[in-house]
């Protein structure tokens, strides 16, 4: 599980523009290993990859959210081998080792590799024991439409120097906004690729993931607005 690349992407186009940069410390500070956050890893393009994700509350209790381009490559194909490893830790599995059924993003983010939607959801197999994901990790419940100007806790496993995607991290503040043409929300985070998809809690609900950086402009993380067409897509796994 150790040998993956760490997925990172760098933003959309560099529009002009100055952001709200909103508030808080930039540093990631390593916390304890969280069962509904983990480490995702996956195949596509035919090659091996690291993301996050977030146990996410849903009535079948087996939905993991995490970024768009951690499971689709937008545009193009669907990954494949897609497991979820709640609670990873220094390469052991306490939770063990989740396959996804089937995965699901936003048709802007499939059809256009568009970041103002770039979120995906994998639906997990239950485990050996006919347990669902949730009913072993416990999960976030999710939701949408919250506004801007929260303030997040931003979680991770970043495996880009300088960090080794071999702990959960956290960057918390005020998020601002992106005034360089995304709806998305505005970090200061200094987390790495690797962290892409690791959820975005507020009000002790999940509310974006991380999503993308900006060349040239350090220790800022952008996640996408949880709106209408999100709450469509998560819907369908929540019920699949």
């Amino acid at each position: 599980m150790r040998s993956a690349t760490p997925m990172e992407l760098a933003g959309p186009g560099q529009g002009k523009g100055k952001p709200d940069k909103g508030g808080g410390s930039a540093k990631a500070v390593q916390v304890p290993q969280q069962p509904e956050f983990g480490k995702v890893f996956f195949t596509l393009g035919g090659s091996n990859y690291v993301c996050s994700g977030t146990a996410t509350q849903s009535s079948n209790g087996d939905v993991v959210t995490t970024a768009g381009h951690c499971l689709n490559e937008g545009p193009g194909a669907f990954a494949t081998n897609f497991v979820f490893v709640p609670a990873y830790d220094n390469g052991s599995a306490p939770y063990g080792q989740w396959v996804a059924t089937s995965l699901r993003t936003t048709s802007a983010w499939a059809n256009e590799g568009d970041f103002n939607h770039d979120v995906g959801f994998a639906v997990m197999a239950e485990n050996s024991s006919g347990q669902s994901l949730t009913d072993v990790t416990g999960s976030y419940p999710i939701a949408f439409n919250l506004g801007y100007g929260l303030t997040f806790d931003a979680y991770g496993y970043p495996a880009a120097k300088p960090y080794d995607g071999q702990d959960l991290w956290r960057c918390s503040g005020t998020a601002g906004t992106d005034s360089r043409g995304t709806t998305d929300h505005r970090l200061p985070c200094s987390m790495t690729g690797g962290s892409s998809g690791g959820g975005w809690i507020t009000g002790g609900k999940l509310n974006s993931v991380n999503s993308f950086g900006y060349r040239g402009e350090k220790d800022v993380m952008y996640g996408p607005y949880f709106g209408n067409t999100e709450q469509a897509v998560y819907q369908s796994a929540a019920t699949s």
